[in-house]
């Protein structure tokens, strides 16, 4: 198996947030090319950025309705693109401690896009930002990653993080410094409208995590549609037989097979959810069973 037939086989057997990072990796590496081909072929280098950037303009944004999705996969800077990934796997990872890798998809996306609302309402509001509404634009995953990282903090905000050879924090902590940066630069920096984004992100993220302690996901919707999109792009398999371990051999068809997983992982994002709000230490010995074996079948 070839570098490429590798990279494709991780892509379609990998997590969720797996592919999120290669989309954002294959963005960039989309971006670099076209940048060499602009410098040898004489044409113009911001055509890309400018078609994939989200504008600070109803009208321009109209005209581009891709952006609103596009900016939220898109780096420019190496360096801004190293950072934005180590943050999503990292949050990622710790998302997925507690809720599946649908609801990190739709929260990433959603709040994607309460990032741009947010950069697109920031111009029509702030007079220092109006004057260039007609030319600003946004790219970048981090309104995606606040999303994610305040999602988190309204779960479990006194979660452990442990930075080898610097300290401890609780979450509340760390994302206490995140905010606290963004708020600092808007004196500083030349891209403030960016930083609001990220609050945009930053509030749909934390009533997403606020709302799912209470039992409501404002996200379901979301995921009906994506399942549904994947279904009908998906092509179509001949039905397989599945053997369960029981008392008893026993058959089930695609359809059963599928349907006892998904109440299984719904019985597990409940009991991960109960630990969130109420610790370990609350929960019942056969709660702790199911965890139990659900962590040894995925190792």
């Amino acid at each position: 198996m070839n570098f490429w037939e590798q990279i494709k086989a991780q892509f379609k057997q990998g997590s969720v947030l797996t592919r999120l990072i290669y989309i954002n990796l294959g963005v960039f590496a989309i971006i670099v090319a076209w940048l060499i081909l602009s410098a040898l072929g004489g044409l113009d280098k911001t055509w890309l950025q400018e078609f994939l950037a989200f504008p600070a303009s109803l009208d321009r944004a109209i005209l581009k309705p891709w952006s609103f999705v596009t900016y939220m996969f898109t780096q420019i800077n190496f360096f801004h693109l190293i950072f934005n990934l180590i943050a999503l796997f990292w949050f990622g990872r710790m998302f997925m401690n507690w809720l599946d890798e649908n609801r990190l998809l739709a929260v990433y996306v959603l709040g994607g896009l309460s990032g741009a609302a947010m950069y697109l309402l920031s111009y029509y509001i702030f007079p220092g930002l109006a004057i260039e509404s007609q030319t600003a634009q946004v790219v970048g995953a981090s309104a995606s990653i606040y999303a994610i990282m305040l999602a988190l903090l309204a779960i479990a905000p006194r979660f452990k993080i442990v930075i080898p050879l610097i300290a401890s924090f609780e979450l509340r902590q760390l994302v206490l410094i995140f905010l606290m940066i963004d708020v600092f630069s808007i004196a500083f920096s030349q891209n403030i409208g960016g930083h609001l984004a990220h609050f945009g992100g930053a509030i749909f993220g934390y009533t997403f995590g606020i709302l799912h302690k209470k039992g409501f996901d404002i996200t379901g919707w979301f995921t009906i549609i994506i399942r549904a999109v994947v279904r009908t792009f998906k092509p179509k398999q001949k039905t397989k037989v599945h053997f369960t371990q029981t008392n008893q051999t026993r058959y089930e068809s695609d359809m059963d097979y599928n349907a006892r997983k998904v109440t299984e992982q719904e019985e597990v994002n409940r009991i991960l959810d109960k630990i969130g709000t109420s610790g370990y230490d609350s929960l019942t010995k056969r709660e702790k069973e199911i965890l139990f074996k659900s962590s040894h079948y995925r190792k």
